[in-house]
């Protein structure tokens, strides 16, 4: 009979060999490495059955079994530990019956065909020249945000609309029934019930009852914002196509110079380390650049999850992740370093889980989505701070962004908070909605009436960025989660109002660092995303911060902007903030290595910041 030491090692073992098969080729698909997408659906069958396989559940709980009754348990508390792990991890992803089994197959054969179709799906723009390019999602939504020209701003946002009919032409409300057909064999009510119970461990009404709420806060503010905009610059103001740039659209341009693309890497590498920010030995692979075919959507997958393994050797997590930022492109230093932060702010997350198994330190069920969206949003969030932009945001001779283009900025930005994140719930209020209707009444026609009375009933106006057109919606692992960002926006709140008490700053503040490995990233899944919470600031999830941070009137969140950039002028920062991020990283276009820190971070930098201003003037 093996042992329960042995065959937790050995589950650690074979499961790091099917997560790092399917992983390897999942980025090369999506990166348009690789042109065999049924390779990559095998990859995947052969992962969902792993993590799905009732005998694989049965023979954890026999081996915690054995232990129960074992005299030596004491000794094993470790094993137990890792297969408790272990029993929560299948038990959030096990399917138990074959007509399960038979409809997840064919929902990975349907997405997976889907996904082939979308990536030679074409979408163009009018670029700052006016030449007509081929666009990326995210070179759209940049430029309905910062296009000087409305009838330039209307063809994008058309191209998004075009991009809603296709999905619903090209089989997707097919996978949404599919998705519905698995989840019920399972036992769940229709797939956005089984998704929000086994990763959010709630359910809807309890979800929805904390969205309900944080509706009722901030409605009406987010009302007023639109009456004043509708007052000052006339009902055409928020059209889906005119609104973003309206809020923000000069003033992203009069920051642009202070955000250079090129020097995006360096300062997210350096703003994390005085952070105390590391990655435990960490290899990071990065793809930052817009490129045809490429996946539309920025994200972080963690091939090999980090733990210590059988003999207590540490397995260092191996990272991969992307941004589509165009050099040249109005707004694109912004959306690189956001994206680096997020992104990063993920993988040192996933880096510095310190258990015992793999199944702690990956992105997927029982990992909640709010929890891991919450580590890469506390880091992003950072980049709006005004002391951050002081010591940051330098243009090309090195002079620091003025401190009247901040209070610019949050002048035209803080009445729209309320409105921003209320457009976060405006996905899984239609989500809801989408897998609660029968066969029969999901038509086109009904989806797409259903994706346009969300968006005005939560926003006020139709989106900017349509329903139909976010990546999230096709894949069924982001599928039904949206909700997580705005749960994460939350946490983020709550988490920075504490660590301001404490402190009194963020900005290159090495024990924030310190404080979020210890409470937030060490244990993985191990605990809940309340527990870590509690763990760090003493209190369990509020969204009470939230709706005071949207709430906040300009003259207020200016006061607060000028206090920090005073106090950060007086301060005198920690100098002995570690000298790497303890990462091996290389930059790479596709199968391209572009730089690396073989030499160092700043020869990797360097040349990186000499490659982005080649193409910016090609």
């Amino acid at each position: 009979m093996t042992s329960p030491r042995s065959y937790f090692d050995e589950l650690n073992s074979q499961y790091l060999h099917v997560h790092k098969t399917k992983e390897d080729l999942f980025w090369d698909t999506y990166m348009a490495i690789s042109d065999d997408p049924d390779g990559f659906s095998r990859a995947e069958q052969a992962y969902k059955a792993f993590v799905s396989d009732p005998g694989r559940l049965a023979a954890v709980r026999s081996q915690l079994g054995i232990l129960d009754a074992s005299p030596d348990r004491e000794s094993l508390h470790d094993v137990e530990f890792g297969l408790r792990g272990w029993l929560a991890f299948f038990e959030a992803n096990i399917v138990d019956n074959a007509d399960a089994e038979r409809f997840q197959n064919e929902m990975i054969a349907m997405e997976s065909d889907l996904f082939a179709k979308r990536r030679d799906f074409k979408m163009y723009y009018a670029n700052e020249r006016g030449e007509r390019e081929e666009a990326s999602l995210g070179m759209l939504s940049t430029n309905i945000g910062t296009n000087p020209s409305e009838a330039t701003r209307k063809a994008s946002h058309d191209e998004l609309l075009r991009l809603e009919q296709w999905v619903l032409d090209n089989g997707f409300l097919e996978i949404v029934g599919k998705r519905n057909e698995l989840a019920r064999a399972l036992g769940y009510r229709d797939y956005f019930d089984y998704k929000v119970r086994t990763s959010e461990q709630m359910s809807p009404e309890d979800l929805f009852a904390i969205l309900d709420d944080f509706d009722g806060r901030t409605h009406e503010a987010s009302r007023q914002s639109l009456d004043a905009m509708i007052a000052e610059k006339g009902a055409e103001a928020i059209l889906p196509h005119n609104l973003p740039f309206h809020i923000s659209g000069d003033i992203r341009r009069q920051m642009d110079p202070y955000l250079p693309f090129g020097k995006a890497l360096e300062r997210w590498i350096l703003s994390f380390r005085r952070l105390g920010i590391g990655f435990r030995g960490a290899v990071m692979q990065l793809d930052l650049l817009e490129r045809e075919g490429k996946y539309q959507n920025g994200f972080c997958h963690a091939p090999v999850p980090a733990f210590f393994d059988a003999d207590g050797q540490w397995v260092a997590s191996q990272v991969n992740f992307t941004a589509l930022a165009k050099p040249g492109q109005v707004g694109s230093g912004d959306n690189a370093i956001r994206t680096l932060f997020h992104e990063g702010g993920h993988a040192a997350h996933f880096a510095n889980v310190t258990q015992n198994a793999p199944c702690f330190s990956q992105e997927f069920a029982p990992t909640s989505m709010a929890y891991a969206e919450t580590q890469s949003m506390f880091c992003d969030s950072l980049l709006g701070d005004a002391d951050w932009m002081k010591r940051y945001a330098r243009d090309a001779s090195g002079a620091p962004i003025p401190d009247e283009l901040i209070r610019t900025q949050i002048e035209k930005t803080q009445p729209w908070l309320s409105r921003s994140m209320r457009g976060m719930m405006t996905i899984p209020y239609f989500e809801l909605a989408l897998y609660r209707m029968s066969d029969e009444e999901r038509t086109p026609e009904a989806v797409l009436a259903l994706a346009r009375q969300t968006e005005e009933r939560i926003s006020g106006t139709r989106g900017s960025r349509p329903i139909l057109s976010v990546p999230h919606l096709l894949n069924r692992e982001s599928a039904a989660s949206y909700h997580g960002y705005l749960l994460a926006e939350m946490a983020v709140q709550q988490t920075r109002g504490y660590l301001l008490q404490k402190f009194g700053y963020l900005t290159d503040n090495p024990q924030i660092g310190q404080l979020l490995a210890e409470h937030y990233w060490k244990p993985g899944n191990s605990v809940d995303h309340n527990a870590t919470l509690i763990g760090l600031t003493g209190e369990g999830f509020s969204a009470k911060y939230l709706a005071e941070h949207c709430n906040q009137t300009t003259e207020e969140a200016w006061r607060e902007a000028s206090e920090s950039m005073d106090a950060a002028a007086r301060r005198d920062y920690p100098t002995d903030y570690p000298a790497t991020l303890d990462a091996t990283i290389r930059i790479v276009d596709g199968a391209k290595v572009i730089a690396d820190n073989t030499v160092s971070d700043a020869d990797m930098c360097a040349r990186f910041e000499e490659w982005v201003d080649e193409l910016a003037g090609s």
